[in-house]
């Protein structure tokens, strides 16, 4: 059963940055891509990120390109989220998982407990 643990999220200002951690066990990366999604108060989970094959694809949220960053350090294995220029709207709880790369979308099932960003001022 593949692991994923998440963390790095905290209390930022508007304009801050934050950078999450994903590190994953029991999964092959050269098969499964992975991403972040997340869930703010009353709304669904969206995708916001994804990567595979060593970091030569990647997708990104529209909402989120320009500003969010992610990468993979296969030898630690662990997925990183780079999140710049963090305005009030990325406030959620951010969940590392397996995803779909085209779709953006969770795949497989695999998720993280998930780590709280607030952008706050």
């Amino acid at each position: 059963q593949a692991q994923l643990e998440e963390s790095g999220g905290g209390l930022v200002q508007p304009g801050g940055s934050l950078r999450l951690s994903c590190e994953y066990s029991k999964l092959n990366p050269d098969y499964y891509a992975i991403g972040w999604f997340r869930q703010a108060p009353g709304k669904e989970r969206e995708g916001v990120s994804c990567i595979i094959d060593s970091g030569l694809n990647t997708k990104y949220a529209d909402s989120v390109k320009g500003r969010f960053t992610i990468s993979r350090d296969s030898a630690k294995k662990t997925v990183y989220l780079q999140m710049n220029s963090l305005k009030s709207e990325d406030t959620a709880v951010y969940y590392c998982g397996t995803c779909n790369i085209w779709k953006l979308k969770s795949e497989f099932g695999f998720w993280g407990e998930g780590t709280q960003v607030a952008v706050s001022s």
